[in-house]
């Protein structure tokens, strides 16, 4: 097992919801990517989401475009981001995941990058635009170097399809809460409950709900039917809004505590 099943499997032992968080690497800048991991560790995530810069982020709301603009003018790109994972397994264990767009990939070569990754101490990747029909070799050289290959599965799936699509992930799956983009919401899928319920016909991996959960209600309330509830958008912003301060990591920290809490009242 890598760093997400044992984490996974740690959260079902001990009855509690997982919480992931995601964040634009070099956001707003590499020191305070390794900085914000290391404190959400303390803070109660369990997974960290790093998202790879990329200049044509189709899967990405506004906030999350934003962060990958900071980043890429940072001087942010993949081999920096695989240091700065090195760098943050110095000092913590925390699972890791790349989501990442597939060109970033091809450009380095599947391979190299794949090595490059899981020497970095990366324990999986989210590839927003590789769909399972086109993954055969991707998975095969995934598991070669011990990544997780996480599958997205949205609102507007039909079953026969979500069926598929779960049975060729691994580490855990994402369902996406609503149809769009990356960003906040007012509130939740109605249907949410129902949908998960499908999926979990279909697959004993735990289940992960994110795109829109905003603030601690929400992220309760989803913890409730979902294995994990993942918080981008809501945190990124946060880091839009204290990048410069000196108070960065100890601003957004906190944030993400009152989330950790929310998720971790509730029980299995």
């Amino acid at each position: 097992m890598n760093r997400i099943q044992e984490r996974f499997a740690r959260l079902q032992n001990a009855g509690e919801k997982g919480f992931i968080v995601y964040i634009g690497a070099g956001d707003p800048n590499l020191k305070g990517t390794r900085e914000l991991a290391l404190a959400f560790d303390q803070a109660g995530v369990d997974i960290l989401e790093l998202g790879v810069p990329f200049s044509d982020p189709l899967a990405d709301g506004l906030v999350n475009q934003l962060a990958a603009q900071r980043g890429l003018e940072s001087g942010t790109t993949p081999p920096k981001v695989l240091e700065t994972v090195a760098a943050i397994r110095k000092k913590s264990q925390i699972p890791i995941v790349l989501y990442i767009y597939f060109n970033l990939i091809h450009r380095i070569g599947m391979e190299a990058f794949f090595r490059a990754a899981g020497k970095a101490g990366v324990d999986g990747l989210l590839v927003l635009d590789l769909p399972p029909e086109e993954s055969d070799n991707y998975e095969a050289l995934m598991r070669k170097h011990g990544l997780c290959h996480i599958y997205l599965v949205a609102p507007t799936t039909p079953e026969d399809r979500m069926e598929y699509i779960v049975k060729r992930g691994s580490g855990f799956i994402y369902y996406v809460s609503r149809e769009g983009v990356t960003g906040m919401q007012k509130q939740i899928a109605a249907n949410l409950a129902q949908q998960i319920g499908k999926l979990r016909a279909h697959t004993h991996l735990p289940i992960a709900v994110g795109f829109g959960v905003s603030n601690p209600e929400q992220a309760g309330l989803v913890a409730q039917v979902a294995d994990a509830v993942v918080v981008g958008s809501a945190v990124v912003n946060q880091i839009a809004k204290y990048g410069k301060s000196k108070e960065l990591v100890k601003r957004v920290g906190k944030f993400v505590a009152t989330l950790a809490k929310a998720i971790k009242t509730v029980k299995s």
